[in-house]
């Protein structure tokens, strides 16, 4: 049975440092470099392959990013902009005045290229409400058609999302999935959504389909280890984690979630192993100190918990919440 100490782990969230880290292993996965867009944002189709959607920011999650700027209204591109170009003479084809249509071009893709980069929203400063105007508009003018339009629905979701319209981020989710059906972070990504309605099994569906088409998308990996740790599936959720360690060995969340879900198995002597591994990658990792902590205090190294405990807390502050009376024989916590 549990001791005490560790009945408080039980409500310690989690969600928060694993959308993070979730965030950064998918752009890690997708090879982006720091230089790279930022979560939230995507690219248009190119040669070099296609693009992928980061994750979305749930509502309620709070993020601390700098005000969004101020900016330009958007252009609003002529209904008929080619047509208009090619009209600036009205004596016909023959008075056409080249260098006016070229011109004319050139403004016309430019007024494009600001709406395509607005909704990609490449510096994540860009309000909600601009992106979404942007990548309406962008579909609204089909600059860009067919498949292709599938990062514009996807940027467009995760907009909504993050601005807590459901309905439209659902709709946007399954119309780019639908365009492009082999894009493991769109699958990804309605997971995410789904796990924030807290429907597990279409979350799970989704990170499923994801996982199928690219089995080192650690992200998913993780959220789907998250599911089966909350429907008490230790084993899942170990197999889960002990893949995404060997996609990433040198991720010290990743040892340190491993070690948690030992830890609330009561396999103490693994958790302590996996917390150890995951303070050598990350000696701040104040979490790691905690868990490791409670692992000690239940493996009935009470010196060793005191020790770690202390440190987490010296670390992290806030982990302080969590204990009830610290003296120099006890450092006990409490559920919330």
């Amino acid at each position: 049975m549990p001791r005490p100490y560790l009945a408080a782990l039980l409500s310690v969230s989690l969600l928060a440092g694993m959308a993070a880290q979730a965030q950064v292993d998918n752009s890690n996965q997708n090879g982006q470099s720091p230089g790279g867009p930022p979560a939230g944002s995507t690219a248009p189709p190119s040669p070099g392959g296609a693009p992928t959607i980061p994750t979305p920011t749930a509502p309620g999650v709070t993020v601390t990013a700098p005000a969004p700027r101020a900016e330009q209204p958007l252009p609003k591109l002529p209904p008929d902009e080619f047509t208009n170009c090619m009209q600036q003479s009205p004596n016909g084809l023959e008075g056409i005045d080249l260098t006016q249509v070229s011109l004319c071009e050139h403004q016309l893709n430019w007024e494009k290229h600001m709406l395509i980069e607005a909704c990609i929203n490449r510096s994540g400063n860009t309000a909600l409400p601009r992106v979404i105007q942007a990548c309406t508009e962008s579909l609204d003018h089909k600059i860009f058609e067919g498949n292709a339009r599938f990062f514009l629905f996807g940027n467009r979701a995760a907009a909504y999302f993050a601005q807590g319209d459901k309905q439209h981020a659902l709709e946007d989710y399954n119309e780019a999935v639908e365009l492009a059906p082999h894009n493991a972070e769109l699958y990804y990504n309605r997971g995410v959504f789904y796990a924030a309605q807290s429907d597990n099994d279409s979350a799970l569906r989704d990170f499923n389909s994801a996982l199928v088409i690219n089995h080192k998308l650690v992200p998913a990996l993780l959220r789907r280890a998250k599911i089966y740790q909350t429907e008490g599936n230790f084993i899942g959720a170990l197999a889960d984690l002990s893949e995404a360690i060997g996609i990433q060995p040198k991720t010290a969340a990743l040892w340190s979630e491993r070690g948690y879900v030992s830890l609330l198995q009561g396999e103490f002597r693994n958790a302590i192993e996996d917390e150890g591994q995951a303070i050598r990658l990350d000696p701040k990792l104040a979490r790691a100190y905690y868990f490791r902590g409670a692992a000690f205090d239940g493996a009935g190294d009470s010196e060793s918990a005191r020790s770690d405990i202390a440190t987490a807390l010296r670390l992290d502050p806030s982990l302080e919440r969590y204990v009830t009376s610290k003296d120099k024989n006890s450092l006990v916590t409490r559920p919330p």
